[in-house]
């Protein structure tokens, strides 16, 4: 059994239905923000499924000095937090140092801790005395029992409300591999498991100065893991993803959304009624 994770509204761990984390990889300009957030709204609210916003406020992990990174960590927040006063859609950001947690927990529902920066005690320490859930994205260089370490910063700080998800492991150059059996493995663990199936298909810096991806295996990728049976799905969405100003390769049309959603609820359903 999973523990049940309180997101904001609802509720995600065993038992609950699929939940789903999406949004654009970085905040670009608060119509395409709103935008994006309201068609997630409802195609998830068609298919009876939990809804968290996510875009970064900072992606501090570029791959070029010249690569964007957002509008910043106060003029993101004020972004997120005039879109969920406005859509009533809870959000999840992510932060990169200890410095930022404090300011980010006033407005984010989630806040969630960068795969590079998994293993950052004081940051993982600061995230959980915040008291909001945290994401744990698994580090693409761990395997996955060795991300218990992880959590133990989190709940031995006085927060059991994590998530953990899960994107791949480095397998050769730019490219990540998906082992599936890692997901019940995490699952075991006794915590929700998320599956980011856009960030799996990346391919970080193989564009030069910027990542690659091959957003033509989310939806195989996706499908598989909530076969597995995870507990939610990561998708980095966008109305046009070609010009998108980060991570376009491996993002998902906003136009394919739902169908895809569709799918993975219906797999979740059968799976769950199997279990």
């Amino acid at each position: 059994m999973t523990r049940l994770v309180r997101a904001s509204t609802f509720f995600i761990g065993q038992g609950g239905p699929l939940a789903v984390i999406a949004g654009p990889c970085v905040l670009e300009d608060y119509g395409l923000v709103k935008e994006v957030a309201q068609e997630l709204d409802r195609v998830t609210g068609e298919l009876g499924l939990p809804i968290l916003f996510k875009a970064s406020y900072d992606k501090a992990n570029r791959s070029s000095l010249t690569s964007y990174r957002g509008p910043g960590l106060e003029p993101g927040l004020k972004l997120l937090a005039d879109l969920k006063s406005e859509t009533r859609i809870p959000v999840l950001s992510d932060v990169h140092e200890v410095a930022q947690v404090e300011r980010a927990a006033e407005v984010l529902d989630i806040i969630q801790i960068p795969a590079f920066l998994c293993r950052q005690t004081d940051l993982l320490v600061a995230a959980a005395r915040a008291g909001k859930p945290v994401n744990i994205k698994k580090g693409q260089f761990l395997a996955p029992w060795d991300i218990q370490q992880a959590i133990a910063k989190v709940t031995q700080s006085g927060n059991e409300d994590v998530l953990i998800t899960e994107r791949g492991t480095c397998f050769g150059y730019n490219t990540l591999v998906v082992d599936m059996r890692a997901l019940p493995r995490l699952r075991a663990l006794g915590y929700p498991v998320i599956f980011d199936a856009t960030h799996a298909v990346q391919m970080p810096g193989a564009a030069g100065t910027a990542s690659g991806g091959e957003r033509e295996f989310v939806a195989v990728l996706a499908r598989a893991a909530v076969a597995a049976g995870v507990d939610g799905v990561f998708l980095e969405v966008h109305p046009n993803p070609d010009a998108a100003p980060c991570d376009g390769p491996n993002m998902v049309p906003l136009a394919e959304v739902g169908g895809l959603l569709k799918t993975l609820s219906a797999l979740h359903q059968l799976v769950r009624s199997e279990t």
